[in-house]
């Protein structure tokens, strides 16, 4: 895929997609897809320190799981771990922790055109979540696809295998996604993470 670009109606037969798609502009919500050759270099070492956070989240008995916001100037705006097994927000993944700490403390508008960078692809909700603040860009790590591998049918972590770029070829905006990158460092942060008995609280064995 690298290189492609993929419009909304893409690999699809002529009227499979019914009225939602009628009237929508060409070439909206393509998702350009590009890999580390094209990602910025302050990008991929954000990544690095998404993964590192991630490392320091599974260290505090979370998931193991971090995220960054970054301004479009490259400036980092926020900084966090998944929080959704520490307390009583289900929806407090990295990524949606960091862009909602991001717009509390920049405002709104300093998140337009920027980037979420995630030690792992962005599910469903985040990717939504980085939509509608107005960022320009996703970088992750390890993809969902290797992640579902890799919690299996862990009922702390029941992955969402939807591809990203899946729900950014929705939109009515372009949105860049660079990744998979690092896959390998990201997800020896996994390792014997999710090996543990259902039940069992979370942490390591």
């Amino acid at each position: 895929m690298s290189g492609a670009r993929r419009g909304a109606g893409a690999n699809r037969s002529p009227g499979a997609g019914g009225p939602s798609d009628a009237g929508r502009p060409a070439g909206a919500g393509v998702a350009t897809d590009s890999g580390a050759a094209a990602c910025p270099p302050a990008a991929l070492a954000a990544l690095r320190e998404a993964i590192a956070l991630s490392a320091r989240a599974r260290a505090d008995g979370r998931h193991p799981f971090g995220a960054l916001v970054l301004a479009a100037d490259g400036r980092v705006l926020a900084r966090a771990g998944n929080e959704s097994a520490a307390g009583d927000d289900p929806t407090a993944h990295a990524e949606t922790v960091a862009i909602r700490r991001a717009a509390a403390d920049h405002g709104r508008r300093a998140l337009a055109g920027g980037s979420l960078v995630s030690s792992a692809e962005p599910c469903a909700m985040c990717a939504g979540a980085a939509y509608w603040a107005g960022l320009g860009s996703v970088v992750y790590g390890l993809s969902e696809s290797r992640l579902r591998g890799l919690t299996g049918d862990h009922p702390e972590n029941p992955t969402l295998d939807l591809p990203c770029r899946t729900v950014f070829e929705r939109g009515q905006r372009p949105v860049t996604v660079h990744g998979p990158l690092l896959e390998d460092e990201a997800a020896a942060v996994h390792a014997w993470f999710w090996q543990r008995t259902a039940g069992s609280g979370g942490g390591d064995p």
